[in-house]
């Protein structure tokens, strides 16, 4: 019975999969959306962020995003 549900889930997640790949993406942001949504998860983060190095890397990687995409919105 787990080996039928398991390969009933495997071909559902397959088939998922295959189908996913060929939609197109429908809800894109515009790199101009996604520049002010970095910044101001950045701003906010700053002011509320603890004082180690996982903190500092997320601020790191949303104050590159934030570079990234006001790049490509001009």
């Amino acid at each position: 019975m787990k080996i039928l549900v398991s390969l009933c889930l495997l071909g559902f997640m397959s088939l998922t999969t295959l189908i996913a790949g060929t939609e197109p993406i429908k809800d894109v942001k515009e790199p101009t959306t996604l520049c002010k949504l970095f910044q101001k998860k950045a701003l906010t983060y700053k002011k509320t962020m603890r004082d180690d190095d996982y903190a500092r890397a997320t601020l790191a990687s949303y104050k590159k995003r934030a570079a990234i995409f006001c790049a490509k919105g001009k």
